[in-house]
């Protein structure tokens, strides 16, 4: 056991400036298995992330139902299951409907008929409480994952080593839902992306990159931290099964947006060659960023980026976009705000209407009404 991380799981302290991930939402019937300690003392922990549709199936163009959340219609991935969901919704209607002198006592008073819990249910819940308990693992101590991966195929899930809070300047060491988001729709639309050559700017954890992987040629998964670096470049090599039935490749590179030039320093981490420069200016096609709209300074240093990269492409490319708009209440305003999203919307309209006779900049929304492959809640603020 790790006595330091033991007594930081035990009794948190948490800053003023301590964000929390929202990981936990993905996946509430699992437990995060903490794996180590990072550089800054950060505990790390690894997470399954499960597809709904494993990759031999997406590969073979096969149909993925639509995953609602309605409790009639549970989110299955096979037709057996939805039968079995179906029946169960039918008896429940069928209990209701039996009639009111069913629902009335010896003295005609209004007594409730409750459903019988289920042993689903009462799993679930053992589940749920598990979840405050993380478990403390020794570094390098494989056998403890064995049960969850007799659980899961190497084709149906995807590995991630994270943490669960961080000061602002370490958000990119979490996992956030706009990333799932924008995996779903790499799924959904794996034609438009496959075999491109693709540039994901903040990267953090690298989930987005590992997905695009699977259907791309070429996938740059860009951040700065050599901390937050090689945790991305773990988690590539984690799920690097994912990837070798698309023939995808995945290089994790430093890119700072306050910088003008790509770092081609050889003796630094995670530099660019003068050759991977050159292949992505010629052949990138696309770009795209998941939740990286959280900072005025860090919003417009993005889109300074992205102008620069893209005036120097020799093709035009698609940019993909994906963020939560996250509400809070502010003393400045006295009422509900959402700040960073204004700012967002102000550069990206900004950069719309840019008119320097050298680049064109088209904005379109897309519809949040395709399938979801990862499980997450997809709420309106996505």
């Amino acid at each position: 056991m790790v006595d330091s991380a033991e007594k930081e799981m035990d009794n948190p302290t948490f800053r003023s400036d301590t964000v929390l991930s929202d990981v936990h939402l993905h996946c509430p019937s699992k437990r995060h298995l903490m794996v180590r300690l990072n550089a800054v003392g950060q505990p790390v922990f690894l997470s399954y992330f499960k597809l709904l549709w494993s990759t031999e199936d997406l590969a073979s163009g096969k149909h993925v139902r639509e995953i609602t959340t309605g409790r009639e219609h549970q989110c299955r991935s096979g037709d057996e299951l939805c039968d079995k969901d179906r029946n169960n919704v039918k008896k429940e209607r069928e209990l209701i409907c039996e009639g009111v002198e069913a629902l009335l006592d010896d003295d005609g008073d209004l007594e409730v008929v409750r459903r019988p819990r289920s042993a689903s249910d009462l799993q679930a819940e053992n589940l749920l409480r598990d979840i405050v308990c993380p478990v403390i693992l020794m570094k390098g101590k494989e056998d403890a994952f064995e049960d969850e991966e007799q659980e899961c195929t190497c084709s149906d899930v995807v590995k991630i080593e994270h943490t669960m809070a961080t000061p602002l300047e370490d958000v990119g060491k979490q996992v956030w839902r706009a990333a799932f988001l924008l995996a779903d729709y790499i799924l959904f639309k794996r034609d438009t992306f496959r075999c491109c050559s693709v540039l994901e700017l903040g990267g953090g954890t690298g989930i987005t990159s590992i997905i695009m992987g699977t259907v791309a040629k070429r996938v740059y998964c860009t951040d700065v931290g050599e901390d937050l670096l090689a945790m991305c470049e773990q988690n590539v090599a984690l799920n690097k099964c994912l990837m070798e039935s698309g023939g995808g490749e995945i290089k994790v590179k430093e890119l700072d947006w306050l910088k003008d030039e790509f770092c081609t320093d050889s003796e630094a981490p995670y530099s660019w060659s003068e050759e991977e420069v050159a292949d992505l200016l010629d052949h990138c096609s696309v770009i795209m960023a998941a939740d990286v709209f959280y900072d005025d300074d860090l919003t417009d240093a993005l889109f300074r980026t992205l102008y620069r990269i893209t005036h120097n492409f020799r093709n035009s490319c698609t940019v993909y976009l994906a963020l939560e708009k996250r509400l809070n209440f502010t003393l400045r305003h006295m009422d509900v705000t959402c700040e960073a999203y204004s700012h967002f919307r102000n550069t990206l309209n900004d950069l719309e209407n840019l008119q320097d006779g050298k680049m064109k900049y088209t904005v379109e929304p897309i519809k949040l009404d395709f399938c979801q492959f990862l499980v997450y809640e997809r709420i309106e603020q996505l």
